[in-house]
């Protein structure tokens, strides 16, 4: 199947739309979130506050929803955000809403007709859903897709540290 691992930083992947781990705000912030913004410019900030007025968004993105918006100073056209799960320990829906994430995002892209998409760790920093359980999620959902389906053609999962890579490594053996 057509999955990558790389260890990089998403903001630079020449690819057709990166996957952003977001707040449901929609408004930007710390981690993978802030990077993108910080990376994409001052126009993704505005798509998203364009977003934000929409009846649909006007309490925010809600959990396991995603949403696409153009990719503005980054090398990917496209922006994919969706909002994954703060972990409780697994017993709120955690596994069901991150799988969520993952599904939602890919139906954007095949909607969008995107070859090439990149996923971070979704939940994996602040939400503090355990990089394990995320990693094999994450795995099954996109095999579980790209076996059903013409669009991405190719998925990758960016990862931040050699602890994540070993984690992926293992998961897509």
């Amino acid at each position: 199947m057509p999955i990558h691992l790389v260890q990089a930083d998403i903001t630079c992947l020449p690819v057709a739309a990166i996957v952003n781990a977001a707040n449901g705000g929609l408004l930007g912030g710390g981690g993978v979130d802030g990077a993108i913004h910080r990376a994409a410019g001052p126009a993704l900030l505005a798509a998203c506050q364009l977003l934000r007025q929409s009846p649909d968004y006007r309490q925010g993105l809600p959990t396991g929803a995603a949403v696409v918006t153009p990719g503005f100073g980054l090398p990917a056209r496209f922006v994919i955000h969706t909002v994954g799960p703060v972990w409780h320990g697994g017993h709120r829906g955690e596994p069901e809403l991150l799988a969520a994430c993952y599904r939602n995002s890919l139906r954007l892209a095949a909607e969008h007709r995107l070859a090439t998409l990149a996923f971070p760790g979704i939940s994996t920093g602040i939400y503090g859903y355990p990089k394990p359980e995320a990693a094999a999620i994450a795995v099954r959902e996109v095999r579980q897709w790209l076996a059903a389906h013409e669009w991405p053609q190719e998925v990758t999962f960016v990862v931040f540290d050699a602890e994540s890579q070993r984690i992926y490594e293992r998961e897509l053996a």
